[in-house]
């Protein structure tokens, strides 16, 4: 049955949101820091950027998944240096910043939503991940209907959202317990962590 093909995609769409990466350690410094919703505004937009995969891969839109491999160098290049930027801005926060009630506007939100999906897209490499995956449980090719590209696509946002979801839910539990010291290291930690994958992103870029 084609509503198969959306269970499929909600586990690929968990399994591929739970990989540790920068995304992750971004969630949580920002969950902690600023609360739930602001970790998980930040979070849909790394689950729209895998829809987004998902719709390219799934829909065989190979002249855009071409393009994007290609302008891996460049893209990789952007996405390195705002993980380089994150990271720095991250360890430099203040304490009492952090400590204080949530107070972001809906420009904040949209900030958080715009910046984890623009980083999500700068790993184009993924596409390839999704065109395999697709391809081994039967979609993408010629003979997939449309159909079951977009039960797997809804599955796959859907998936991903649902780890954020969780994630967020459970670092919130247990915010009130950090205190000022903690959080303070905490962001230092997680600020180098980001920062050394946006290094680790330019020193592969092939020069």
């Amino acid at each position: 049955m084609d509503a198969g093909f959306f269970i499929r995609g909600l586990v690929i769409g968990i399994s591929i949101a739970a990989a540790v990466g920068p995304m992750s350690v971004l969630c949580i410094q920002r969950t902690l820091y600023k609360g739930q919703l602001y970790g998980l505004v930040s979070g849909l937009g790394i689950a729209t950027a895998d829809g987004v995969y998902g719709c390219i891969a799934g829909f065989g839109l190979t002249v855009v998944a071409t393009f994007l491999v290609n302008q891996e160098g460049w893209i990789r290049l952007v996405g390195g240096l705002f993980l380089v930027y994150l990271g720095v801005k991250t360890v430099l926060t203040k304490p009492a910043e952090r400590v204080a009630p949530a107070r972001a506007n809906k420009h904040n939100f949209l900030g958080a939503y715009a910046s984890t999906f623009l980083l999500t897209l700068t790993n184009p490499i993924t596409i390839l991940s999704f065109v395999a995956i697709f391809a081994g449980i039967g979609v993408g090719g010629v003979h997939s209907s449309y159909l079951s590209a977009m039960l797997v696509v809804l599955g796959v946002f859907f998936g991903s959202a649902m780890w954020w979801c969780l994630l967020t839910g459970g670092v919130n539990l247990l915010r009130a317990r950090f205190t000022p010291l903690w959080l303070l290291w905490i962001n230092r930690v997680s600020g180098c962590i980001v920062a050394l994958f946006g290094v680790l992103a330019l020193l592969s870029l092939k020069l």
